[in-house]
């Protein structure tokens, strides 16, 4: 097949269109720099705070529905050992929002924190904090290769050029806008590329469930026609498993900083939550095209298909059915909408993970612990370093990805195991931990995930589980091993916390500074706090009337 040169010239339209948006974007940043009265760097990494509320709500959808999300939903659906009921995304982001938006809105903003590394800082100091968001710094640069990955294995199957050329236009495209004008750069073409997933795979849809060669997905959903059905059935065995692939994402995701540096840069608390809620549903929306096209490619007879025989699934490409379905069962006008909105989706996540990562290496790690006495410029040029290099390590990592699912799964992880209780004891049970503590459940969290083992990283799966099944030589885990280790790091935390303050006032250990012991951390639950808060207006005002 000869390289499709209208579709790359559609494709470079698009960039070129994003890019434009950029440059726009940056020139706002330029202007809010000249009215900011506090710390320039604050601009670049939350925008002022005072971000749009609709551009706001935008950005944090779009962050979020990035190519590991709309391809991995479209993969779970097609391919027939996993289905729809392993398609679990939408849900746990749904769940992750609501609880982002009642629980930790109100406690990362209480103290104009800029990144999430900024309380933690605050309460352990410098050095302690920098190793504990080791973790953050990984899984940040894994998402980036995961999506740039899931752009690079797209563009590579419908335009036939290589993978790791379409990953490095499309990592340079948004290094160079990310660079030009930080959040607001980020922000603002998060909008234009929100517009393009929801026109580009809604336009997609009609045409791919009426092409001739695949059945209705209603019947295919509970009927064995070319494969098994793709509403697929959970298997009591598998219950476990599946609640922790749920959980991984919709509590692991408090872990991530892209959440928290959308949240940070509204004007109030109130557009924050709104953000939070508004993006909680606008997300399971954006996903119902891929599950659309995912439940079309079960339901295909791929050798009546340009695409032939075998099947994607038995040539071990399910994880780019999307892209696939979208060359061969669309026309070809109509699958290039699909493809801008696949670009679309990743570079409106990589943007953001990008500009997390360099945020809590220029801020965090540069200014707070390697050279205090650096100039707001200097943390900026840290900061556009940081870019580049956490771009160019995305990249190289993408060209190595297989499945776009597995991928994202794995950045989830490590937030999920070694960040989320971190970041839950630090908010809610701050006056029961401490360094000593956190350190002890970071330790054995990094123990525990390693002697698990991981696969993809080549890690071998040293420790048995209950309930493991070997299939074809490999151990397959059914325990909730990821849930497991989160409860078992946050139980490590309080209880070494709670014996080495013991020791501190027994004059055994090093004395535990006040900050770690600081009340004004602790945050009581919404419902709770507003309870609360009624009941001293009242006392109050009956004192007064009195």
């Amino acid at each position: 097949m000869a390289i499709n040169w209208l579709g790359l010239l559609s494709m470079g339209v698009f960039y070129i269109m994003i890019l434009a948006m950029g440059l726009w974007a940056s020139r706002k940043s330029k202007r809010e720099e000249k009215k900011c009265t506090g710390n320039l760097s604050e601009v670049a990494m939350v925008g002022g705070r005072n971000l749009n509320i609709w551009v706001s709500i935008c950005t944090m959808t779009a962050t979020l529905v990035g190519g590991g999300y709309i391809l991995g939903v479209a993969e779970m659906v097609y391919n027939p050992t996993k289905g729809l009921a392993w398609a679990t995304g939408p849900l746990a982001y749904f769940i992750n929002l609501i609880i982002g938006g009642l629980f930790f809105v109100k406690p990362i903003r209480s103290k104009n924190y800029v990144t999430l590394m900024d309380p933690f800082q605050e309460k352990y100091g410098n050095t302690v904090a920098a190793v504990l968001f080791i973790p953050s710094l990984i899984s940040d640069i894994l998402w980036i290769a995961c999506i740039l990955g899931a752009l690079g294995g797209t563009i590579s199957v419908v335009m036939d050029i290589s993978s790791s050329l379409s990953v490095c236009i499309s990592a340079a495209v948004a290094i160079l806008y990310t660079l030009m004008g930080g959040l607001y750069s980020v922000a603002y073409t998060d909008v234009i590329q929100l517009a393009f997933i929801f026109v580009g795979l809604w336009l997609c849809v009609p045409f791919i469930l009426a092409n001739p060669s695949s059945a209705n997905i209603t019947v295919a959903a509970v009927t064995k026609l070319h494969q098994e059905p793709w509403i697929s059935r959970l298997e009591p065995e598998e219950a476990g498993r599946w609640v922790d692939e749920i959980l991984l994402m919709a509590i692991g995701g408090i872990g991530f900083t892209t959440f928290y540096q959308r949240t940070l840069s509204t004007a109030t608390d109130a557009q924050a939550k709104i953000t939070c809620y508004a993006a909680a549903v606008l997300c399971p929306i954006l996903a119902i095209p891929s599950l659309v096209i995912g439940a079309v490619a079960a339901s295909t007879n791929w050798n009546e298909t340009s695409y032939g025989s075998p099947s994607p699934y038995e040539q071990g490409k399910a994880g780019m059915i999307l892209p696939i379905a979208l060359q061969h069962l669309c026309p070809f006008y109509i699958s290039m909408f699909g493809m801008g909105a696949l670009a679309a989706s990743v570079m409106s996540s990589v943007d953001s993970g990008l500009l997390c990562a360099a945020s809590l290496l220029g801020r965090n790690i540069f200014k707070n612990v390697i050279y205090k006495r650096a100039s707001e410029k200097m943390i900026l040029a840290v900061v556009k370093g940081s870019v580049l290099v956490c771009g160019i390590m995305g990249a190289g990592l993408a060209m190595t990805a297989h499945s776009i699912h597995m991928f994202w799964i794995l950045s989830g992880d490590i937030c999920y195991s070694m960040l989320a209780p971190q970041v839950i004891c630090l908010f809610y049970l701050s006056r029961r931990s401490n360094h000593y503590g956190a350190c002890a459940g970071f330790v054995l969290a990094i123990l525990l995930r390693t002697l698990v083992g991981e696969p993809m990283m080549g890690l071998p799966d040293i420790l048995p589980l209950p309930w493991d099944k070997m299939v074809d030589g490999d151990r397959y885990r059914l325990f909730p091993f990821r849930t497991a280790i989160m409860l078992i790091t946050m139980a490590t935390i309080l209880g070494v916390s709670c014996v080495a303050q013991w020791l501190s006032e027994k004059g055994l250990l090093t004395r535990i500074s006040d900050a770690e012991t600081d009340t004004h951390m602790t945050y009581t639950a919404p419902g709770q706090r507003d309870v609360e808060e009624k009941e001293t207006e009242r006392t109050t005002s009956l004192m007064l009337s009195t």
